[in-house]
């Protein structure tokens, strides 16, 4: 697992934690039912807080993402896949509506901006 937190960053970094985990889910270089490393593994790899890498694991938890299986350790979670899916589309619909909004603040119709997107994905 390559996880990168960035200090310098506005986003918090148990958001970037849990943004880069599903990110590697909705890859697949996290699979279902593989391991994770303990709280305090990973926040030693990476220099920061366990208390901060809880918080993180405890929203990917809420969320599905992952499983805590007491002493055996934390896993990805069998429906990972699906939820992180959902989530990453959801994003992606915001910020394409974001987009959209501002194009049309620019003052582009709505052929316009189709043909922006239709280049823009070649």
């Amino acid at each position: 697992m390559n996880i990168e937190i960035d200090v310098e960053s506005d986003t918090p970094i148990f958001t970037q934690l849990v943004d880069q985990i599903k990110q590697s889910v909705a890859s697949k270089s996290l699979k279902p039912g593989m391991p994770l490393p303990s709280i305090r593994q990973l926040a030693n790899q990476l220099g920061i807080n366990p208390n901060t890498v809880s918080k993180a694991y405890k929203l990917l938890e809420r969320d599905s993402v992952i499983i805590g299986k007491g002493y055996r350790g934390t896993f990805i979670h069998d429906q990972a896949l699906e939820h992180c899916e959902t989530d990453l589309n959801a994003t992606a619909l915001t910020v394409i509506a974001a987009s959209i909004t501002q194009l049309r603040e620019l003052g582009l119709t709505d052929s316009e901006i189709r043909n922006a997107f239709t280049t823009a994905m070649k």
